[in-house]
Formats: C-alpha cells, sequence, structure tokens
C-alpha cells in the first residue's frame, strides 16, 4: 500500500480530514472558523487527563489501532518538516486525542501504544514551540517524555528528551534545557549502539539544542564544546540524513552554529557566511529556519532591503512557517519602525508581507 493510500485508510479512521494533511493550507486562529490552536489546548486538558480513577478509559473496540496511528502520525511529521505547520496544527488535536485512548487501552500492544504517544506528543510540543505557544509545548513535551518513560525504547525516549530541551528553550529556561539533555546524553550513551545511525543523529540533536541553550544563555566556551561534538556524530554519520525527523548531519550542524552565532551576538559572522550555505538536501523547516535567522542578521545591521529579500524568499518557499513565526513578526515590525522600504514595488512586497505576517502596527 502506498503512502496515501495509508494515509487515506488512517485519516478516515481517526476521523481527520485528509484535506488538512494535502490540501489547502490551514490558517492558525485567524478571525473566522480556523482556530486550530485552541482545539490543540482542549485536547491536551481535557479533564479526563486529571484521573484515571474517576475517568473509565476507552472499552477495547474503540481503540484507535496502533500501527494506523503511528502512520499518520508520521505523514504529520513529514508535512511539518515541509513546512505545512497549518496542516500539522489541523491534525494534532485528533492525534492527541488518538494518543491518549492508546495509553488508556490495555494489552499487547502497550508498549508501542506508548512509543506512538510520545511521538505524536513530541510532534505537538516541536510544532507549538514553532509558532510560539510555549506553555501548551512545555505541557506537550512533558506528554512526550512520560509516554517515553513507559515505552520500554531507548530511542523514543532520545527523541522525547529532544522534545524536552525544544520547549524548555521556548520559554527560556536555557539551564534546564542544558541538564536535561546532559541527564539524557548521558545516560543514553552507555545504552545506544553509537554505530546506530538514528542514535547518533538523536544524541546529535540533543548536543545541538544544548548548544543553542549555552548560546542564549552567552555561555560560548560550552556552545562550543557542544558543537563540536555535534560536528563529531555527524563526520561519524557521514551524511545529511533524518532519522526520526532529526534531519542531523553536517549541514545541520553549520546551520546550528550559525544560529547559535547569532544568539550570541556574533552577527557580521552569520552575514558573511549564512548567504552561502548550501541546504537544499535538508527539509523545508530547517532551510526556512536559516533564512529567517539570516534575516534577522541583515536586520540587526539594519541592511532591511536584504532582510526583506531572504523573508520573502522563505515565504515562497514556505508561507505557513513564515506567516506564523513569532520571531518573523518580531524582525518586522523592527524593519516597520526604521521604515526604510516604504517606496515602490519593495515597499509594496513588504507592506504586503506585514500582512500575512500580522505584524502591522
Amino acid at each position: 500500500m502506498d503512502r496515501i493510500s495509508v494515509m487515506v485508510d488512517v485519516a478516515r479512521a481517526l476521523r481527520v480530514n485528509l484535506g488538512d494533511l494535502l490540501g489547502e493550507p490551514v490558517l492558525l486562529e485567524d478571525d473566522d472558523q480556523n482556530d486550530d490552536v485552541p482545539a490543540i489546548r482542549d485536547a491536551l486538558m481535557a479533564p479526563h487527563r486529571l484521573s484515571r480513577v474517576l475517568f473509565v478509559g476507552p472499552s477495547p473496540h474503540e481503540l484507535p489501532d496502533v500501527q494506523r496511528t503511528a502512520d499518520l502520525a508520521e505523514a504529520v511529521w513529514a508535512q511539518y518538516q515541509a513546512g505545512r505547520v497549518g496542516r500539522s496544527v489541523a491534525a494534532l488535536p485528533d492525534l492527541i486525542r488518538a494518543a491518549q485512548a492508546l495509553e488508556a487501552g490495555e494489552g499487547a500492544e502497550r508498549a508501542g501504544a506508548w512509543a506512538t504517544s510520545a511521538r505524536i506528543h513530541h510532534l505537538a510540543g516541536t510544532t507549538l514551540s514553532k509558532i510560539g505557544e510555549a506553555d501548551l509545548a512545555w505541557i506537550a513535551a512533558e506528554r512526550a517524555m512520560g509516554a517515553a518513560d513507559r515505552a520500554d525504547d531507548l530511542l523514543v525516549l532520545a527523541s522525547a528528551a529532544r522534545a524536552g530541551t525544544h520547549a524548555l528553550l521556548a520559554i527560556g529556561r536555557y539551564d534546564d534545557a542544558l541538564q536535561l539533555g546532559a541527564t539524557a546524553t548521558s545516560w543514553l550513551t552507555s545504552r545506544i549502539a553509537l554505530s546506530d545511525p538514528a542514535a547518533l543523529s538523536l544524541l546529535g540533536m540533543l548536543n545541538l539544542r544544548m548548544a543553542v541553550a549555552a548560546a542564549r544563555r552567552q555561555d560560548r566556551g560550552v556552545r562550543n564544546d557542544l558543537l563540536r561534538k555535534a560536528r563529531s556524530a555527524a563526520e561519524q554519520l557521514g551524511e545529511d540524513a533524518n532519522h526520526w525527523q532529526t534531519a542531523f548531519g553536517p549541514t545541520n550542524v553549520l546551520l546550528h552554529d550559525l544560529s547559535t552565532a547569532l544568539d550570541l551576538g556574533d552577527v557580521s559572522y552569520v552575514i558573511a557566511h549564512g548567504a552561502d550555505v548550501t541546504a537544499e538536501n535538508l527539509p523545508a523547516e530547517r532551510r526556512i529556519s536559516h533564512q529567517i535567522d539570516l534575516a534577522r542578521a541583515y536586520s540587526f545591521v539594519a541592511q532591511d532591503s536584504e532582510a526583506v529579500d531572504a523573508l520573502l524568499r522563505a515565504e515562497r518557499d514556505a508561507p505557513q512557517l513564515v506567516h506564523h513565526s513569532p520571531l518573523v513578526r518580531e524582525t518586522v515590525r523592527d524593519i516597520q519602525r526604521r521604515s526604510p522600504v516604504t517606496s515602490g514595488r519593495r515597499g509594496s512586497d513588504f507592506a504586503r508581507l506585514a500582512e500575512r505576517c500580522r505584524a502591522v502596527a
């Protein structure tokens, strides 16, 4: 069965509209009825999550199929990495409810059910962090870690720990992100075969997440050491891969070198080297994040035309990622305050971009 057939089958089973995965872009919390972030909030904070004694779990015939649910989760992960964050958001409420039902079930597939729940909640946490919903991202990451603890799979736990570092970074808890990452890598390194490409990728990404935390707390030495460890893992992996949706490899390490340099204030370094990076073999989410970093660097030194060009390029490739990025809104507003791009076609393009990003003052 091909991937689209699997997605149709699973979407029907979980009552998810396949158009949310393959059709037109879905807006987030707009002025009409496409209010999908509150639907994620409702799913994460459902009352029956508070007590398994007070609320009876689903009967066996009501349980989603573990493999079908896992297939849909991976399909939605692919949508997120392709930059279609609105479609990811639209699918998440039903996915989260399916994960909760799997957690409440019984039977021989328990480990697979917990692993699937961990992956779904990881996806939720990552998506919510990307669009600036930091508190909800923390709830999702905590659920991912809790499910991973019960999945009896070290790679699931490593992946969930990555979700935890994402959420901690999103709420500015950099020391905690470093502590979680260091504890996870230390515990996992002695238990995972480092010849396994998936293990290398997950541990390498944990080092990159910690490097971001170190840079944001202005600890250059720790950041450099963590980048060195990630670079070593990438060299051992030997290619840009995408095990467990990590997009890990030499190019992603280079992108993190630039993004953490920006956090450290090395704007000239990012401008000098950022435009030369070729990341076409990475998922759109990584490429667009780099373009946003490059635009921010240009904006910091008031090279506003270059910043606008970078944002417009990013928007052409993945409009949803750009429109719903808090960093893009901040950058656009900074440019607006200086108002250097006010006339002609460029000024018109910028004004429309500001409206699409909801950054209009």
